[in-house]
């Protein structure tokens, strides 16, 4: 009960800020640099894995479309992706998988609140 009511109380700061945020990188992909808007939207792009897909927070939606790639939705994913750049998630997961496998090795996913 502690966790939920301490992540309840960041959420709604956290919330407010992630839409400002993300008006901020609408703005910065148009107005801006393109290294900050690739930071902006990677970052995005892990927040939408997480909390969508119920991936890890250090994971791209690409990354983890392809190790659940049996999922409907991964193969979505995938096929979205292949029309853009062949084999995108696939070397994301390659990219990726060392990570992810080290913070499971870490406990890095394990309940750190309380």
């Amino acid at each position: 009960m502690k966790e939920r009511l301490a992540g309840f109380l960041v959420m709604t700061a956290i919330v407010p800020l992630a839409v400002l945020g993300y008006l901020l990188l609408v703005w910065i992909g148009f107005f801006g640099r393109t290294e900050r808007g690739r930071a902006g939207v990677r970052a995005m792009d892990h927040f939408v894995n997480a909390t969508l897909f119920n991936g890890y927070a250090w994971e791209s939606v690409s990354s983890h479309a392809w190790r659940a790639r049996d999922r409907r939705w991964a193969r979505v994913i995938i096929w979205l992706t292949d029309r853009v750049q062949k084999d995108h998630c696939r070397r994301a997961n390659k990219r990726e998988q060392p990570l992810v496998d080290l913070m499971l090795a870490k406990g890095l996913h394990k309940q750190t609140v309380f």
